[in-house]
């Protein structure tokens, strides 16, 4: 189905997202082996602290060393320090085996190049950890992009694919040839991935790797044979990385409702040769009954009237699902920034006519907003109050981040986070 939108707003100027750095808090579960030390100020501590809600007493695999004003103002080597604090963290921590070092906005406007401190301390530590570095700085970014970073990090380490005759999916792997493998792309619940695996494996495919790994020291390999399916759509970066590696991107929407999921497996067993009736027979009653579970929410938010800003990447897909699956209408779809590559699937599957902002003048769509009244905004936690005191109901969109809200399966818990504000809200109404 291809669609006819019109151009869509392109804008710059003061923004309302959370920094890069929110992704540690999600990736640093994903890889218990791995460690994320941010080199930045008091208030990056603060941040991550905050958004993971650890205790006192746990103890995390992620942590800030922190640039003091003497760091700042450029009368200490925050190059020694930073070697100090590694030596005594490994010391402490002998599990850990891939260390990232995360820029900051502090470290980054102090020019402190972490690119460099890595490859130094990954000779000073080789053998026994693998040094990494990557952007999490709120500057240029939104939150989700600190995980884009991370994976594009990673891809440099990823060996090459075997050769000769061992066992292949869909049929490849022939003498000489690599063998071929799904490569999922993009931090999933482990629950939810283990579901996608099997799913798969149902469907004849059993070489499916994942990226990031379970163990940051398991890296999958990547090259010619290789057939990428980005599970989350902030990824541009660890995408191009692997397409010039070799590794094939699949087109498909991404995972999330009803139909976005079924097509973004059905995609994947296309690019295999699997047979359509099989797609039919495994993934159809699954979709049935997702549909009867999600049809209570559906009656809730049938013909209300949508508008996402730009904050998670995810707004296009969500979007989409929430219009193809849940009915609702689209008043404004933003996102921080459009890659018509990684989305084209996406944007066919908008209804004709759907306004699409790009980048952010948060006055200026807060305008929009309160000229339009929309029944439901997804927006950022700064901008969720506000909203709220005007009579429009909101969504947080970092909650979707944190939501196992892939799948099939997951389809009617999606369509619940979006009709539950507009039912709490009807329920405070007043008349």
């Amino acid at each position: 189905m291809t669609t006819t939108l019109p151009p869509p707003i392109k804008e710059s100027g003061q923004r309302e997202v959370f920094c890069g750095l929110t992704s540690i808090v999600w990736l640093h579960r994903r890889m218990p082996d791995a460690f994320f030390l941010v080199v930045g100020s008091r208030t990056c501590a603060h941040l991550i602290q905050s958004a993971a809600g650890v205790m006192i007493f746990a103890e995390p695999r992620f942590g800030t060393a922190i640039l003091g004003e003497r760091d700042l103002a450029g009368l200490a080597d925050a190059n020694d320090e930073l070697d100090r604090l590694v030596a005594q963290l490994l010391a402490r921590r002998p599990e850990i085996r891939t260390l990232f070092l995360v820029g900051s906005c502090p470290s980054e406007v102090i020019k402190l190049d972490l690119a460099k401190a890595a490859e130094r301390l990954g000779a000073q530590h080789r053998g026994r950890v693998t040094v990494l570095n990557y952007s999490g700085s709120g500057i240029e970014t939104t939150f989700t992009q600190g995980e884009d970073g991370a994976l594009q990090a990673l891809v440099p380490l990823m060996g090459a694919p075997e050769t000769g005759t061992g066992a292949s999916t869909g049929g490849g792997g022939g003498t000489g040839r690599a063998a071929e493998q799904l490569l999922i792309a993009g931090t999933l619940a482990d629950a939810v991935e283990d579901r996608l695996v099997n799913l798969f494996a149902r469907l004849g495919l059993d070489n499916v790797a994942t990226l990031p790994p379970r163990r940051s020291t398991q890296l999958p390999r990547v090259g010619p044979g290789t057939k990428l399916l980005l599970a989350q759509p902030y990824l541009s970066g660890t995408a191009r990385a692997l397409i010039d590696r070799g590794a094939e991107l699949i087109r498909a929407p991404y995972p999330l409702g009803i139909t976005g999921s079924r097509a973004w497996m059905a995609a994947a067993a296309a690019a295999f040769g699997i047979d359509p009736a099989l797609v039919s027979a495994v993934l159809d009653p699954l979709v049935e009954r997702s549909q009867r579970a999600m049809a209570p929410h559906r009656e809730t938010l049938a013909g209300k009237r949508l508008f996402l800003m730009p904050d998670s990447q995810l707004e296009i897909p969500l979007a989409r699902f929430l219009s193809q699956d849940c009915g609702m209408e689209l008043v404004e779809v933003g996102t921080p920034y459009l890659d018509r590559q990684l989305m084209a699937a996406e944007l066919e599957q908008l209804p004709p006519g759907t306004q699409l902002s790009e980048g952010q003048h948060v006055e200026k769509q807060l305008e929009r907003v309160m000229a339009q009244r929309p029944d439901l905004v997804v927006c950022g936690l700064g901008l969720a109050n506000p909203l709220e005191a005007q009579g429009i109901a909101t969504k947080w969109s970092i909650e979707l981040v944190f939501s196992p809200i892939h799948g099939i399966d997951q389809a009617a818990d999606l369509a619940e986070l979006f009709a539950r504000p507009l039912r709490r809200r009807g329920a405070l109404t007043f008349t």
